[in-house]
């Protein structure tokens, strides 16, 4: 059970906005390079200007905007016919940035390990790519759990409040980044087993 299993609640509350802004001509193209070009821009300044802590509070505001702009881009493709193969490029390539981009600025926060930080993206991008490895191999494209997108969104939004707030992180936190790892890690395991054991069900 992860956070990504609340989505169709969340696309039902979405789904006249949706329909509004299918209806003025907004494409998911359009809303997919959006959310990545926000979460670019967000990150930029977090690395450059980090050192102003209020900075972060507009890091839970903006993962949340980010999950609604993921489920908004998805639900014009599906129930709008606008369903392309660059979407989908676009749809892959643009989380794994966003997601570089807006977790990489906590290297410079302490009392996190940069390296530690790095390697937790670098396993994010893994996370992705198994997920997305199994189409190729005739399983349907994996979301398992246990640290998706939208569970490490609500671990990092939470870590941005926080420091956004002011508070001063507790020298254990350090190892909150080294669990998030290990999570990180199995959900890569489970993507590849899961998408595995589907191939041919």
């Amino acid at each position: 059970m992860t956070l990504y299993d609340l989505k169709p609640r969340f696309q039902g509350l979405l789904r006249p906005m949706v329909a509004a802004m299918a209806a003025r001509g907004i494409t998911a193209n359009q809303v997919t390079v959006a959310a990545a070009a926000g979460s670019v821009l967000l990150g930029f300044a977090l690395g450059l200007w980090g050192e102003a802590r209020a900075l972060f509070l507009l890091l839970p505001v903006w993962l949340f905007l980010r999950m609604a702009l993921n489920a908004v881009d998805g639900m014009l493709a599906r129930e709008f016919g606008q369903k392309s193969d660059l979407g989908a490029y676009l749809n892959e390539i643009g989380d794994i940035v966003s997601d570089a981009a807006l977790y990489l600025p906590f290297a410079l926060v302490a009392p996190f390990n940069p390296g530690v930080v790095i390697l937790v993206v670098l396993l994010v991008v893994l996370t992705e790519v198994a997920g997305i490895l199994g189409v190729t191999v005739g399983a349907p494209r994996r979301y398992d759990g246990p640290m998706g997108k939208s569970d490490r969104a609500l671990v990092f939004g939470a870590l941005g409040l926080w420091v956004g707030l002011g508070l001063s992180l507790p020298d254990w936190t350090r190892l909150l980044l080294w669990a998030l790892a290990v999570l990180l890690a199995l959900t890569v395991a489970n993507r590849v087993r899961k998408g595995l054991g589907s191939i041919g069900a």
